[in-house]
C-alpha cells in the first residue's frame, strides 16, 4: 500500500568507516607514545596563522588515554548513525563539521591548544538532532530521540564550567550541527513513506481490501469470482427409449 519507498539500507561504510576514524585515533596516540612525541602543538591556536593546521588535525590529538577513550564510543555511535541515515550526504557533512567546528574555535577561542574529537562529536549530536526533527521522518524522530536520551547531557559542555575543557570548540561543534541540520541538505532528507489512501483522488470503491467491511466495520469476505475458461464444454445427453415388440422379437 506504500506509494514510496525509505531509503535506509545497511552497508559496509557504517561500520567501516566509524571504526577507522577511530583506529586513527588511536594510531595517531600510539604514535605519541612509542617515539615520545607531542602533537599537542598541531592543534587548533586561537587567531594564529599556524594554529590554522590544527582544524584538521586537532581531532586525532588527545591529551591523554582518558580523554581518548571518553571520544571513542561516541564517535563511533554518531557517525555510525550518519553513515546509516544520511549515507548520500555522509562525507560532506562529516567535513563541514570538522571546518567550521576547528574555524569556530579558532575564532572565539581562549589563547591555547586546542585538541581531540569532542568538537565533531558535539556536531554531530546537534545535526543528527536537528535534522531528524525538521525532517518529520519517524525515523530521524526516533534517531533524534535516542541522540537526546544518550547523549543530551553534552549541551552542559558548551558553556564554560570548566576551565580544563574547551567549551569553544564543544561549542562551535555544537553551532555547526545545528546550522548543517536546518538550514542545509534539504533535499537529501528522506521522504517519510505515504500511502494511497492519503491521496486525493483515492476512492474507497476502488480498493478492493477496504471493499471487504460493510459500513459498521465488520469484516466479511468477497464471494470468489468464476474463473473464466477457454476450454470448450462437452455435454452428454442421454435419452430413454422403450422396448418395442419387434424389438423385443429380434
Amino acid at each position: 500500500m506504500k506509494t514510496s519507498q525509505e531509503s535506509f539500507k545497511f552497508y559496509n561504510g557504517v561500520v567501516i568507516y566509524p571504526i577507522l576514524i577511530v583506529l586513527s585515533m588511536w594510531l595517531v596516540y600510539w604514535f605519541e607514545l612509542r617515539f615520545g612525541v607531542d602533537f599537542t602543538r598541531w592543534g587548533v591556536r586561537p587567531r594564529s596563522v599556524s594554529g590554522l593546521r590544527g582544524v584538521f588535525f586537532s581531532p586525532f590529538i588527545h591529551s591523554g588515554i582518558k580523554h581518548l577513550w571518553h571520544n571513542t564510543v561516541p564517535i563511533f555511535v554518531l557517525s555510525a548513525a550518519l553513515f546509516y541515515f544520511y549515507r548520500s550526504i555522509s562525507w560532506r557533512v562529516l567535513l563541514w563539521i570538522v571546518l567550521l567546528s576547528g574555524l569556530g574555535t579558532w575564532s572565539i577561542g581562549r589563547a591555547s591548544f586546542h585538541i581531540g574529537m569532542s568538537g565533531v562529536i558535539y556536531g554531530l549530536a546537534s545535526f543528527l538532532f536537528f535534522k531528524g526533527i525538521r525532517a518529520k521522518h519517524f525515523r530521524l524522530i526516533a534517531l533524534s530521540l535516542l541522540v537526546v536520551f544518550l547523549y543530551g547531557s553534552l549541551v552542559w559542555g558548551t558553556l564554560p564550567l570548566d576551565q580544563k575543557i574547551s567549551w569553544e570548540g564543544h561549542l562551535s561543534g555544537f553551532i555547526a550541527g545545528l546550522v548543517l541540520g536546518v538550514f542545509c541538505f534539504r533535499e537529501s532528507v528522506p521522504q517519510k513513506p505515504s500511502f494511497t489512501w492519503e491521496s486525493d483522488d483515492y476512492n474507497v470503491e476502488d480498493d478492493a481490501f477496504m471493499r471487504q467491511f460493510d459500513e459498521q466495520g465488520n469484516f466479511f469476505e468477497l464471494p470468489k469470482e468464476e474463473e473464466p475458461t477457454d476450454e470448450e464444454t462437452i455435454m452428454y445427453r442421454y435419452i430413454f427409449k422403450e422396448e418395442t415388440e419387434t424389438d423385443s422379437e429380434e
